[in-house]
């Protein structure tokens, strides 16, 4: 049971797309993933308004339970930000902080080896490509999280990396239709909300945890470093509705030997309480992704991960950025 709707200065007309930034590169996104325990798929759809540079980055990423991964990545023309509609994709707010609604039509390559994203070009050309529709809706299952900003613009657009950004863990159902063949999709997932400014270079890498067990266990786990001497740890452990924030963050994480590529991780968390909760994570699925500006080349890698926390397992993402220097 949900005890209270929100937690942090975030407002119900937060759920929809707010004024146009005077920086340049404005960015207002919503993200959702979600993962079906059952059927052993999940995966994500994110739109990025940049309506002052005159486009929007959607991103399609879907998770099969062999390794095999379904992904697009597109940038439309777009002249404002009066929606998240882009691609098409489509977000729908139906009820603020509690309800959305999630679609596309539209195809993605099918990757029976995701790692050859490294080299997108060649990737989309020599992989077949498969026509997708999916209708999903979101309900919460606890709390929104974060915080609204200030509505005052960034001071140096070029080291923003949004000034507003706030999350949910929800309940997902709908379809997933794939090459004509439609499974129901009965998980969970998470959502967020970012706006202001942002370049993915504008910080030197983060690692972000999430999974929903359900109603009874949510978790997010944050570790960001913005410099060398700039760190910050946070996120929520959330039990019942009932939010714990998370006051610091050790994660060991194992890697490809030659590759950026996370496999494995865990995470020991420190409560404001001074709890000490782990958060164990296998990587069961993986796509390595990238985003390049004056030619400098961020990796981020997104996995399905099976987690375990407080005796739950369940399946959600773990994301990775570093800059490949």
């Amino acid at each position: 049971m949900v005890t209270e709707q929100v937690f942090g200065d975030v407002r119900p007309e937060d759920d929809y797309t707010h004024p146009l930034g005077p920086e340049e590169n404005f960015n207002e996104s919503m993200y959702f993933n979600f993962f079906d325990n059952r059927l052993r798929r999940g995966g994500f759809l994110r739109i990025g308004n940049r309506a002052n540079e005159g486009y929007a980055e959607v991103t399609l990423s879907l998770f099969e339970p062999d390794g095999s991964v379904l992904f697009n990545y597109k940038r439309p023309e777009i002249a404002n930000n009066e929606a998240l509609d882009a691609g098409g994709m489509r977000f729908e707010t139906l009820e603020p902080l509690v309800r959305h609604r999630t679609t596309y039509d539209g195809s993605a390559v099918f990757l029976a080896r995701p790692e050859e994203m490294s080299d997108p070009g060649k990737a989309f050309r020599e992989n077949p490509h498969k026509k997708v529709q999916i209708d999903l809706t979101h309900e919460g299952v606890a709390p929104v999280f974060g915080s609204r900003g200030s509505d005052a613009p960034h001071e140096n657009e070029a080291e923003g990396f949004g000034r507003a950004h706030y999350e949910q863990h929800m309940r997902v159902t709908g379809s997933l239709t794939i090459d004509g063949e439609t499974s129901e999709i009965d998980g969970y997932g998470l959502r967020d909300h970012s706006w202001g400014p942002r370049y993915w270079q504008n910080i030197l890498s983060y690692r972000w945890l999430n999974c929903s067990f359900g109603p009874a266990l949510n978790i997010m786990v944050s570790e960001i470093n913005r410099t060398k001497t700039d760190r910050t740890e946070w996120g929520v452990v959330i039990r019942d509705g009932v939010v714990s924030r998370i006051t610091g963050v050790s994660i060991e994480t194992q890697f490809d030997a030659d590759e950026p590529f996370h496999r494995a991780m865990r995470a020991d968390v420190t409560l404001e309480d001074g709890e000490k909760v782990v958060v164990e994570g296998k990587v069961v699925g993986f796509i390595p992704l990238r985003n390049r500006r004056q030619g400098h080349v961020t990796h981020i890698g997104e996995a399905m991960t099976e987690y375990t926390c407080l005796g739950h397992t369940g399946l959600g993402i773990s994301e990775y950025l570093d800059q490949i220097q």
